[in-house]
């Protein structure tokens, strides 16, 4: 039975844990061998919802220090105000980086909140547009084999994503080996994605844009750096037709996003949910969108994207990303797996996200 009757939020409570990759992992522009998750736990109502965000664990000195004296007491039922107080509360500390990725994940702990006082899946309390999230396979790292990178790609195809994304841009001289590995691995009829994490020049990239013609690559994600607003409009106008360009996952606050899109620099715009703000933040991005109607794409954390993209009216799809996906199934019970034709269906007979946390197995991983 619900239990909303002068529910508050009674606490914070974050932890963090350090997952190691299976191995180290490149791509363009960066290397890593281990994934951070700053979790959320907001308690309230004898309930308690699950937020997260892939950051520092800073972050967890943001909610403690700053926000958890803003939310804790509030009305569990007003997660907007709670949003709005949260961005208040942070105007002299800065609105980017770990203060917006801390924000994200008590507004998504929130939101699973409210969801689970109501006893209602969170699609429902977000008032979903759609009945399920689709994706794409996303991994294809820089410094995988090639076998590795067929591996990998063939496996999503072979479990019925029609989509997959590779990694380009840290060694050039060898995409080329590496998108005939991929092409041969996936077949002709599985769109095939590159991601160059802003590696190439404005040259390099309208270069590579043609030699991705011949592959048949319909994504070209972040050819140069997002802060290149006019790189990515001239690669956006000069694209071989049928290649979109795409940037957005470093989006931190709406007028992030309001100028990228003021300067039509692509043609799907990208927004991560554990950094934009949140369930909230998410949601009025596709607002921009619809005003504008070009699609959202929906960078990784696949487990919380897929209920909140059900609330995005132009969606495009979701990034199904290797690593985050791993580490979800490895913190959480309840995760959703692809559905038949490549989508994540969020379950309607579990309250919230249906998530619950693996107590015992992630200690191991916790450094605070």
């Amino acid at each position: 039975m619900p239990a909303t009757d002068a529910a508050t939020v009674e606490r914070l409570d974050v932890s963090v844990y350090t997952i190691p990759t299976e191995q180290p992992e490149a791509d363009g522009t960066l290397e890593w061998d281990s994934t951070t998750m700053v979790l959320v736990e907001a308690s309230g109502g004898g309930r308690t919802g699950l937020g997260y965000s892939y950051t520092q664990a800073g972050a967890a000195d943001v909610i403690t220090g700053k926000l958890a004296r803003v939310v804790e007491g509030m009305d569990a039922m007003r997660v907007g105000a709670a949003w709005a107080s949260m961005w208040h509360e942070v105007r002299n500390f800065g609105q980017d980086g770990l203060t917006s990725m801390a924000i994200s994940a008590v507004d998504i702990a929130l939101w699973d909140l409210k969801a689970r006082l109501l006893d209602v899946p969170l699609v429902t309390a977000i008032d979903a547009a759609h009945d399920s999230t689709p994706i794409y396979g996303s991994g294809g790292f820089c410094n995988y084999t090639d076998d590795q990178l067929a591996e990998q790609l063939a496996g999503w195809a072979g479990a019925g994503i029609p989509r997959v994304k590779m990694k380009v841009g840290r060694e050039p001289d060898r995409d080329r080996e590496r998108l005939n590995a991929a092409r041969k691995a996936i077949g002709p009829d599985v769109e095939l994605f590159v991601d160059a994490n802003g590696a190439f020049t404005q040259a390099q990239a309208l270069q590579w844009a043609e030699i991705y013609r011949e592959y048949d690559v319909r994504w070209f994600e972040e050819p140069v750096s997002s802060q290149d607003l006019a790189g990515l409009r001239l690669l956006r106008d000069r694209a071989p037709g049928g290649l979109d360009i795409a940037a957005g996952e470093y989006g931190w606050n709406l007028p992030y996003f309001q100028r990228m899109l003021d300067a039509e620099a692509v043609h799907c715009l990208q927004a991560d949910v554990t950094r934009c703000g949140g369930i909230s933040g998410l949601i009025r991005v596709g607002a921009l969108c619809d005003a504008r109607s070009i699609d959202l794409s929906a960078h990784c954390a696949p487990q919380v994207s897929a209920h909140a993209c059900t609330a995005i009216w132009h969606l495009r799809h979701l990034e199904y990303f290797h690593d985050h996906n791993r580490i979800e199934h490895m913190v959480f019970d309840g995760c959703l797996e692809p559905e038949p034709g490549g989508a994540l269906k969020p379950d309607r007979s579990r309250p919230g996200m249906g998530l619950s946390i693996k107590r015992a197995d992630v200690e191991q991983w916790r450094v605070r």
